[in-house]
């Protein structure tokens, strides 16, 4: 097909373009920006910055990519940003490359979708086939994991961790971290549950999620500390690679906070 670029937009010196790129009008990309093959800008993207987008991420009108990180300590130190491939990077959107207290880098994995009026900060990591809806708010620092969905308006506090599989709800506020396969809700978030329904979306097995759910009410009830409980349902599925993601999850954050239910769970059942 070859590459197809509108004669209103600004490609400046140094700007890497692939393959079969569409490049629509009035876009402008910064001389150390890099478009995969078949990548396709719509209209009025300004892309900037070390920037690198995958192969074939669509990326819509006002879209602001790359731009320097909102962080009063940035000096202007080189960092980047990297989206990864069949991304879809609604109206609208903003990320921001990395900074020196973050590691310089800001990733975005593949298959992910950024709605209309979504922001990606500073620092942040968000990992493969995740769901961000409209007006979704990631502070810098935070790390997401893979099959992640968040709520229309929803906010994540800065160095929060999100595990896989989980999911906040519209117009929710993560002020802790949310466990793998766990549900938050609120304006200043609880754990609602597990994600059952994304779960099997995912062609997870009734035995799997009985399982999951199993280990959930022993980790959350009333008895002993949640140390300890770590403990006890570590011992008792010893062989379940779910149960211990969210296990292995709980252990990596040492001292941060977790999201927890508002009352203790009945461990029956």
């Amino acid at each position: 097909m070859g590459s197809m670029i509108h004669p209103t937009a600004i490609i400046e010196d140094g700007a890497k373009i692939g393959a079969d790129v569409r490049i629509g009008p009035f876009c402008t990309i910064g001389p150390e920006v890099e478009l995969g093959d078949g990548c396709q800008l719509m209209s009025h993207v300004a892309l900037a910055g070390k920037t690198k987008v995958g192969a074939r991420t669509r990326i819509f009108p006002f879209a602001s990519i790359g731009h320097i990180p909102q962080d009063l300590k940035y000096r202007g130190e080189a960092s980047t940003l990297e989206i990864g491939s069949d991304c879809m990077i609604r109206e609208g959107v903003t990320m921001n490359p990395g900074t020196e207290g973050g590691g310089l880098r800001t990733i975005i994995g593949d298959r992910c979708t950024f709605l209309a009026g979504s922001h990606v900060g500073h620092d942040t990591k968000v990992g493969n086939d995740c769901i961000l809806s409209n007006n979704v708010m990631l502070a810098g620092h935070v790390t997401v994991g893979n099959f992640v969905i968040f709520g229309g308006g929803s906010a994540v506090i800065q160095f929060s961790r999100v595990g896989n599989h989980a999911f906040v709800g519209g117009m929710s506020g993560l002020e802790n971290d949310l466990i793998p396969y766990g549900m938050a809700m609120g304006n200043r978030a609880h754990l609602a549950g597990l994600n059952i329904i994304g779960m099997r979306r995912r062609n997870f097995t009734r035995e799997q999620i009985h399982d999951i759910r199993r280990a959930y009410r022993l980790l959350f009830a009333d008895e002993g500390t949640l140390a300890e409980r770590v403990e006890d349902v570590a011992g008792e599925f010893e062989d379940h690679p779910f149960v211990h993601e969210i296990l292995d999850f709980i252990r990596e954050g040492k001292d941060r906070s977790i999201c927890t239910p508002k009352d203790p769970v009945s461990s029956a059942g």
